[in-house]
């Protein structure tokens, strides 16, 4: 049996890479290709027996079965030069490097981190024989940095299930009461608060919808603080422009409470400039909240047709789109509908044909081609 073993910087719980690359593992086994994941870093609670590259012998899992190691790329990392020395032959599957220039002004940090990181993902073009991206935008960049051989590969969801979490009952009558007693509508969006997600243009979008249309609506942002400047300028903001009763940052949510503001949401409005897939967007389509969207990145690319797109990022486009969606409902409903077939398109079963084409192909390539890929039909 070949095995493809999975290498990342970091392994958490309830992260999108973190459970991309698990789903990999348990997919290739069924095609009879097994694996195991390595990690700079694992954090407590991650699941599938990961283990840190302190306990990896490389040597060893080469000769006991012919590997090919696949390196999860996301930002800088010294795993990343950990990786380039393994023996055998290797790929990577890019996840996307956020410019340093959108996060360096705020985190200085944190982008001397990624600034790193596109000179590793430059680097391993001439390491990593092939590469898998999560979307085309993705692609696009590999090719430009001369990677030879590259292929799609979506994130790996379970779309029909991503909104089987059971909502939070107590949060939802919460939330149902505070719209009985003032009215308004309900904007949603979900995120890591860092600049490129674009929170702060939200907020603006918010205060103009208020003036324009609906003074009672509200604002939900859930997401972790990315930036701790960046969550501090942006509730400095919201208390400028008078909205401290409009706008709730949430910070992390649990599962429960997230399907509660989807279940109460009458859109969901994202202004990010940088995504290089958009799980959340997905999210928004499993529960039937109609999406309006700044188009750029991958945003496109992963909405496909399932909400209303803008080409200007500015307050009033954003706001005029989204009194569209909520103002029409038969718009609302034919966009719910538009993203139940989306999410049909980038599901699990599609999304595993494009990996097992893939990684057929680069193990066929690498002359590792096990008789159980080669012969299943459809892959």
């Amino acid at each position: 049996m070949v095995a493809v073993h999975q290498v990342l910087p970091v392994l958490a719980p309830r992260d999108a890479i973190g459970n991309h690359t698990a789903a990999i593992r348990r997919s290739l086994k069924t095609i009879g290709v097994s694996g195991e994941i390595f990690a700079g870093e694992v954090v407590a609670g991650a699941a599938d027996g990961a283990r840190s590259i302190r306990q990896a012998r490389p040597s060893k899992l080469a000769v006991t079965k012919p590997t090919l190691w696949l390196y999860h790329a996301s930002t800088g990392s010294p795993v990343a030069e950990w990786f380039a020395d393994l023996p055998g032959p290797k790929a990577i599957d890019y996840h996307n490097i956020t410019p340093a220039e959108v996060l360096g002004p705020w985190e200085p940090h944190v982008g001397v981190e990624l600034e790193h990181g596109r000179r590793q993902l430059a680097d391993l073009a001439d390491v990593a024989g092939w590469a898998l991206a999560d979307s085309a935008f993705n692609e696009a960049e590999l090719i430009g940095l001369g990677y030879r051989w590259t292929a799609v590969v979506p994130i790996l969801l379970d779309t029909a299930h991503l909104a089987d979490a059971v909502a939070d009952a107590s949060l939802v009558a919460e939330l149902r009461a505070r719209r009985a007693e003032s009215g308004g509508a309900d904007w949603l969006f979900v995120s890591r608060l860092l600049p490129h997600k674009g929170q702060h243009e939200l907020v603006k979008a918010l205060a103009a919808y208020r003036l324009a249309y609906d003074p009672a609506a509200r604002l939900t942002l859930v997401g972790a603080a990315g930036s701790s400047r960046y969550v501090d300028a942006v509730r400095d903001f919201v208390e400028d422009l008078g909205l401290g009763d409009a706008v709730t940052i949430t910070g992390s949510v649990p599962p429960a409470a997230l399907a509660a503001y989807f279940a109460v949401a009458d859109v969901y409005v994202s202004a990010s400039t940088h995504e290089g897939f958009g799980v959340p967007l997905v999210e928004a389509m499993a529960h039937g909240v109609p999406i309006v969207a700044y188009a750029s990145a991958a945003v496109p690319e992963t909405v496909d047709g399932a909400g209303i797109l803008v080409n200007e990022q500015t307050p009033v486009v954003l706001a005029s789109a989204a009194h569209r969606v909520i103002s029409d409902p038969t718009l609302a409903a034919a966009l719910a509908a538009e993203g139940r077939r989306r999410l049909a398109e980038l599901g699990a079963a599609p999304s595993e044909r494009r990996l097992h084409r893939a990684i057929s192909h680069i193990l066929g390539a690498a002359g590792l081609t096990p008789a159980a890929v080669s012969s299943r039909e459809g892959v």
